[in-house]
This record gives structure tokens, C-alpha cells and sequence, in this order.
């Protein structure tokens, strides 16, 4: 391990990103872990959102929505968020959450691709994507749900029934990023749509929705992008639909003309008409803020140190804790990984997490098994996932874990 200590001593001297950690608020002595969750708050925000408050709502009140461009926010926070997705000016929208996202993206799906009558989705994806088709197809005549299983390929299911597949980019669980471009152009071949969910790709991943010719995709603001909790999502249809595409929430602020007070609905032109009610200011101004810093942000070298913390992490836990009864259920090839790593852990998987957060090593565990560490590379240093290995080898090696406050059990894991 002595060779570790000093490989990550020098992977932190030369890590072009270790100044970014300052914009960030975190406890003292804290490893964070779980930036793929929540991540924390930028310093900066703390700042707008009292400006926002004193001055835009408390001193501009209603004027607000025009002279601090509070109607623009959807769009002006879309727009800081394309480069990070391969999209371009104008067509990313923000707001609501991902769910609601997920909804108008399989409606507009099958709106785009009439005739056809199945969704179809990944059984292991993470449940709010299958819970929403479900929703879908129970209000939609004729709609059917079908669903891959686990390592099933996309092509094998995909029939002259199909809309739209729907895949998470990065996998919730393992981290496994599934091959945007192949996948979607095997939908196309088979007249499907894809619509892809980012929530777990967006600001850990390289991901270019143009190249890969996507569809439709959504994604969360909460996790890498430091948008705080309940963060507005965001959503993106391909420029080749901006003009066709219907999503059911025809709100008023997706409407072309909205203070025209029309009777009959006539969408935005692009990207607009993906925003359904009111924008909900504070939370767009602090995403908006939390965003700024990203336009500083060298996105290789990002990808570059997510793939070397992630691969530091497993190749340390590997040499130090597998004896333990721990087996890595995320990919080995670092370009076929996201930026979290997850073990399983039968016995004890819950209490070792339980137990690191006690020390101040935060991650996460998800049912039945699993222990998920995420790998923010804005705020973590290298030295920090050597300091968390020791953590978790010191708990495992004691059973430091096998203690009755560390099996209770809360709304939240």
C-alpha cells in the first residue's frame, strides 16, 4: 500500500483540477463519497441565492421575471448545461424533476413515433424509469410495457412494436456506460427512438448526444453538478424533432405565446416547449450559479482523473479488503466505467457504510448488497480515496461494523 500512498501523493501534485476544491463547502476532515447522491454546496451559491432573495424577489418582486430574466432561467441554465452533453445553444430546457422529465419524454416518444405502441426498458434500470413507464402505459390505450432483462442486448428486443427504448447512459448501480451511439443506431435500424437518461453521466462522463445521434434525454442537476437537493432537471430532444415533438404537460410556459392568454395551446419554438409550469426560481438561480464554474472546467482532464480515482480506489480495496467477502460489481475497463465504483458486500454491506459515515467517509448503499462510492473529481484529491480505503479496511478488519447502532435502518439509504 506504501506504493499507493505515494502514487496518489503524486497524482494530487500535478492534478490540474486541485484548486477547484476551494469553491466548495464541505466539513472539515470529511471524505465526501457521495457526490454522485448530492453534491455539495459551491461557495458561490450561497452568495446568489441572498441575492436572489434580497434584491430580485425582495426589492424587484414581480418585475423580476423580466429584469433579472427570471422567465429565461429554463433556457439560460439549459444552455450552460449543452456543452457538458454534447448539445448546442437553445436546446436543453430545465425544469421539473427527472421523473416528470422521463414522463413527457416517453409521451413525446410515442407522439414522434405513432404506430407504434411498446416501451421498452431495462429491467435493472433505476426504478423511477420503469415506474414512470408503467405510469404511461396505464393511462395511454394500447401502450405496453416490456422490459430487457439484465445483459440482455437492445437489439434482441427491438421489434417493428417498439416507440422508444429507454437506458440510463451510466448504470445506478455498477456504473457500466452502455455504448450510446451503437445502441441508438440499432434502434434506428429498427425504427425505434431512444431516450437516454444522463442522471449519472452528466458532469462524470464524456457524453455527445449529437455525435451519438440521440433522440431524447433527460437528466438530474443534483448529483455532479452541485445543483443542491431537489435541483430542477433537465431535458433535450435532437434538433431533427424540436419542431414535431408534443409532450403531454402543455403548460403555459411552454407556449409559444404565453401572455397572449389563448385559449387552444401552440408549442414554443424548440426546446422551449419541454417546460411545462412556472420555473422555480430559487432552485434554477442556485443551479444557475452552481453551473458558472463548470465554464472553467477542462473537461478531459476531468474524465482523465475520474478514470484514475476510480481505478486507484478499486485497485486499492482489491489489494487490501476482497478477503472480507467484498466483490466489485463495476467494470474493470475504466472507459466502460462511470465515476462511482460499487462492491457487494452480503454480510454487512449496510452496517460498513454505516460505519464509514460515522468516521466521516460518506457513501451510500444500495438494497441488497451494495456499497457505492462516488468519485467527484472537482473536490476529491487522491491522497482522500487512499485515506478512505484505510477507513474501510480498519472497519472490515475489526468488524468495527458488527455493532447494533450501525444496523438501524432510516428512510434513506
Amino acid at each position: 500500500m506504501t506504493d499507493r500512498w505515494a502514487h496518489a501523493a503524486a497524482l494530487d501534485a500535478i492534478d490540474p483540477l486541485a484548486s477547484l476544491a476551494t469553491e466548495f463547502d464541505l466539513p472539515d476532515g470529511m471524505i465526501y463519497l457521495d457526490g454522485n447522491s448530492l453534491g455539495p454546496v459551491p461557495t458561490r451559491v450561497r452568495e446568489r441565492l441572498t441575492h436572489v432573495v434580497n434584491s430580485e424577489w425582495g426589492h424587484g418582486l414581480i418585475r423580476s421575471w423580466t429584469d433579472a430574466g427570471w422567465f429565461s432561467l429554463p433556457m439560460t441554465v439549459g444552455d450552460r448545461i449543452a456543452p457538458l452533453i454534447g448539445a448546442g445553444p437553445g436546446e436543453v430546457a430545465v425544469g421539473d424533476s427527472t421523473s416528470v422529465n422521463l414522463f413527457k419524454g416517453l409521451a413525446a416518444a410515442l407522439h414522434l413515433n405513432a404506430g407504434r405502441r411498446v416501451l421498452l426498458a431495462d429491467a435493472g434500470n433505476f426504478p423511477t424509469d420503469a415506474y414512470m413507464a408503467q405510469g404511461l402505459a396505464e393511462l395511454v390505450p394500447d401502450v405496453r410495457l416490456r422490459y430487457l432483462e439484465p445483459g440482455q442486448p437492445a437489439a434482441t428486443a427491438l421489434d417493428g412494436d417498439v416507440a422508444v427504448l429507454l437506458l440510463s447512459h451510466v448504470d445506478y448501480r455498477t456504473a457500466r456506460v452502455q455504448d450510446m451511439a451503437r445502441t441508438t443506431a440499432d434502434a434506428h435500424e429498427r425504427g425505434a427512438l431512444v431516450l437516454w437518461d444522463l442522471s449519472h453521466t452528466t458532469g462524470a462522463v464524456p457524453c455527445d448526444l449529437m455525435a451519438a445521434d440521440a433522440d431524447i434525454a433527460v437528466g438530474c442537476t443534483y448529483k455532479y453538478l452541485n445543483g443542491g437537493p431537489g435541483a430542477p432537471a433537465f431535458s433535450w430532444v435532437h434538433p431533427r424533432h424540436a419542431l414535431r415533438v408534443r409532450q403531454p404537460l402543455s403548460g403555459w410556459m411552454g407556449h409559444a405565446s404565453p401572455f397572449a392568454f389563448t385559449r387552444e395551446y401552440e408549442p414554443a419554438a424548440g426546446a422551449r416547449r419541454l417546460v411545462a409550469g412556472t420555473p422555480h426560481v430559487l432552485s434554477l438561480a442556485a443551479l444557475d450559479e452552481a453551473l458558472t464554474l463548470w465554464s472553467t472546467v477542462d473537461l478531459e482532464a476531468l474524465w482523465a482523473k475520474s478514470r484514475a480515482m476510480t481505478t486507484l480506489f478499486i485497485e486499492a480495496v482489491e489489494a487490501s479488503c476482497t478477503s472480507y467477502g467484498l466483490t466489485l460489481i463495476s467494470p474493470r475497463d475504466a472507459t466502460q466505467r462511470g465515476s462511482h465504483v460499487s462492491f457487494d458486500l452480503p454480510e454487512g454491506g449496510f452496517e460498513v457504510v454505516q460505519a464509514l459515515i460515522a468516521r466521516g467517509v460518506i457513501g451510500d448503499f444500495r438494497a441488497p448488497a451494495t456499497m457505492r462510492f462516488g468519485f467527484a473529481p472537482l473536490y476529491l484529491s487522491f491522497t482522500q480515496v487512499m485515506h478512505a480505503v484505510g477507513h474501510l479496511h480498519d472497519i472490515l478488519a475489526t468488524r468495527a461494523w458488527d455493532q447494533p447502532r450501525f444496523r438501524t435502518r432510516g428512510l434513506v439509504t
